[in-house]
């Protein structure tokens, strides 16, 4: 099949895929909708939701308030749109096995003088160890479904739910709780395996829905036996057992010789290193249930010794350290969404604007990575470049042009005189457009 073949059959594919969201809004709201998904795709520069009107509706179809009340005050939900989305997705992204799953939080930048839902948080992108840098904005609670592409190589995270964080409502904690209890709720047949960094480590005593937790452990975690049996004396009996060393000190006492050799899969590369555990109760993230406590080391030692857990006593210490390093794929999620999709840019300021503008650049970052994956595969689909002769596998950025060129060639054909333009002519046009931004 031709590149420009494969194109023009992915347009339905993409048609097919809008159409999820027929259910949850009424007949022009879904008109909306789908002009508004347009236009954030084909809108070059900054996505205002003025930039999204004269790219997705240049006609002036609807008046163009009509848009901004679509985000601010138009009856539709945004769990209803991410539920068709999730249901589609995991069947076609992953599905069998179990589902794994990463969360963070993000913060979205935004200025104004009273912007609903915004407050001041600490911006993870441009604080250090020494110094703690605070931003305006809107701050987010994201959990991703990690897929391994069809092309191999670093995993690739996809957005199922996303909740604002207010500040003086629910902890962060407390939303990731809602979410993933949710997910549950929509997929009753699967289970979960859920990666986390140390910010989220007491969802262990959350007791999520058929869910096992990966997170980092503190070096100073205050550590237990298991608390010893009943003796049939009268009192309460013991919730923990006699303290333990702290991780560090755990790791200061251990030489490699006592280790185990592992190959840990490494943002799309493997790694040869050292790892060892034990279970342990981490009483103030878990009274109850015993954790598997994992210490990872560098044979060369280059890198610091470092600490993970997980809920899953099973398993093997290596796939812990894996299943760990594989959550940076919701890092290039964050940045993606906001530099490649413009996630920030809409200037939607009360009520449910700036929430909805947040939550639907997530749904379109993950329809996207939806429509493409099963549609191009392992298919070239990005246009050479001489500076890179070494490419063999596409980023978000080439997934977004394909998408581009599919919606430019719907709207050039039309308008096109009697006589078809050239093929080659029609190609370079839709190339330029579609990597324009």
């Amino acid at each position: 099949m031709t590149r420009a073949t494969r194109f023009r059959r992915s347009s339905s594919a993409w048609d097919a895929l809008v159409s999820l969201g027929l259910g949850c809004f009424s007949a022009p709201s879904f008109s909306l909708f789908a002009t508004v998904l347009t236009g954030w795709v084909l809108a070059p520069g900054r996505r205002t939701v003025t930039a999204m009107i004269c790219a997705g509706d240049p006609e002036g179809r609807r008046a163009h308030d009509a848009y901004h009340r679509f985000f601010r005050a138009a009856r539709w939900s945004t769990n209803a749109l991410w539920k068709v989305l999730v249901l589609h997705m995991v069947g076609v992204l992953c599905p069998q096995g179990e589902v794994l799953l990463d969360c963070d939080d993000t913060l979205y930048k935004k200025s104004g003088r009273k912007i609903d839902g915004a407050g001041i948080f600490r911006d993870a992108v441009r604080s250090t160890r020494s110094k703690v840098v605070y931003a305006t904005g809107l701050n987010l609670v994201v959990v991703t479904l990690r897929v391994s592409p069809p092309w191999g190589g670093m995993p690739i995270g996809v957005p199922v739910g996303v909740r604002l964080h207010r500040k003086g409502g629910p902890t962060t904690t407390d939303l990731a709780t809602e979410i993933i209890a949710e997910l549950a709720s929509w997929l009753p047949d699967r289970s979960f395996s859920l990666c986390a960094d140390g910010a989220y480590a007491t969802l262990a005593g959350r007791g999520l829905p058929r869910t096992t937790l990966t997170s980092r452990m503190r070096r100073d975690a205050a550590l237990y036996e298991a608390p010893p049996p009943r003796t049939g004396k009268r009192g309460r009996p013991r919730m923990r057992g006699a303290r333990l060393k702290t991780p560090q000190v755990m790791a200061e006492g251990l030489t490699n010789d006592t280790f185990s050799a592992a190959t840990v899969e490494w943002r799309g590369r493997t790694k040869d290193l050292l790892v060892w555990s034990r279970p342990v109760l981490w009483y103030s993230v878990d009274k109850v249930n015993l954790v598997l406590l994992v210490i990872v080391r560098d044979p060369q030692g280059v890198m610091h010794d470092d600490f993970f857990f997980t809920t899953d006593l099973n398993a093997v210490p290596g796939d812990v350290a894996s299943r760990y390093a594989g959550r940076w794929s919701i890092e290039c999620v964050n940045r993606e969404v906001k530099q490649c999709l413009g996630a920030e840019d809409p200037q939607c300021w009360k009520r449910q604007g700036p929430e909805r503008a947040a939550s639907l650049s997530l749904w379109l970052y993950a329809a996207i990575w939806t429509w493409y994956i099963p549609t191009f595969g392992t298919a070239t689909s990005w246009i050479p470049r001489p500076w890179y002769p070494k490419k063999a596998t596409p980023s978000f950025l080439d997934a977004l042009a394909s998408l581009r060129r599919v919606l430019w060639a719907e709207r050039i054909t039309p308008v096109s005189p009697s006589e078809a333009l050239p093929q080659e002519i029609l190609d370079g046009l839709l190339d330029a457009l579609a990597t324009a931004a």
